[in-house]
């Protein structure tokens, strides 16, 4: 059996710029052991897969005690290291972040995403600093994945939006992030160059157009995450048969499914 503290070495380990760690984000059991199987070498949840399996918005929707209980019932479905999306903390100050994360260590999880979100950059180090606090007060080396939105939700004008982002993450780091994620880049140029200001491991989320695997090992990537990618495709895949069903009484939506015996496996050993 692995112990928490060397499950959070092999996620530190996993963050190799140039071969990055590949994370087909779950958010719950059954996805958690399907990824697993799949060859996954860690997993992470992400939060708006997980905010919409509880009933809730993502951006703040979820209740914390929630999102960490079923951040629990993923670690206990794996032996991988898991790494939590805690949107910015589901707190309102920085000591509160503090007391999330020590939550978190106590599901088994190993590493964190925290959003600056709608924080100024000041108050997202302060929420980053308090994170890596309280894993060290419980001698877990939690990998701390630091993320800004810049790009995501286009704050500034687009030609200072790099030169932003850039100042974000190295007050994140020099708070104590690990590593560091930028949703909402997918253009070689700008992944490079962030690969290139910022001293630590680079996160981007991937999904059609953006570059492949290959091509984002070539530009030094050390993570790259799918999001709620999973998810969407899922619930697609629930909405069209349901649709069909109740639009012309047939099922073919149902072809291509797992069968029963797939799903009752990952669960019967």
């Amino acid at each position: 059996m692995t112990t928490q503290r060397e499950k959070a070495r092999l996620l530190r380990e996993l963050h190799r710029p140039g071969e990055p760690l590949v994370l087909a984000n779950v958010w719950d059991a059954a996805s958690a052991r399907l990824v697993a199987v799949a060859g996954a070498r860690a997993l992470a949840t992400a939060s708006a897969s997980v905010s919409w399996s509880l009933g809730s918005a993502d951006g703040g929707g979820a209740d914390r005690e929630q999102v960490l209980a079923r951040t629990a019932d993923v670690v206990r479905s794996v032996e991988l290291p898991v790494s939590a999306d805690l949107e910015s903390g589901y707190a309102d100050t920085p000591a509160g972040v503090g007391e999330t994360v020590a939550a978190l260590l106590a599901t088994g999880a190993v590493g964190v995403n925290l959003e600056d979100a709608d924080h100024a950059p000041e108050q997202a180090a302060e929420r980053v600093a308090a994170a890596r606090a309280a894993a060290d007060a419980a001698g877990v080396p939690l990998f701390v994945n630091a993320r800004t939105d810049v790009f995501l939700h286009g704050i500034g004008e687009p030609e200072g939006r790099l030169d932003e982002s850039v100042r974000r993450l190295r007050a994140y780091v020099e708070a104590g992030a690990d590593g560091v994620f930028v949703p909402g880049v997918d253009d070689p140029e700008t992944i490079a160059a962030l690969v290139a200001a910022v001293p630590v491991p680079l996160n981007v989320l991937a999904a059609p157009g953006s570059p492949s695997v290959a091509g984002l090992a070539k530009l030094g990537v050390a993570r790259i995450s799918l999001g709620p990618g999973l998810a969407k495709i899922a619930y697609a895949a629930v909405r069209r048969a349901a649709e069909e069903v109740y639009a012309s009484g047939t099922y073919t939506s149902l072809d291509g499914g797992l069968t029963y015996p797939e799903l009752n496996g990952l669960f019967t050993g």
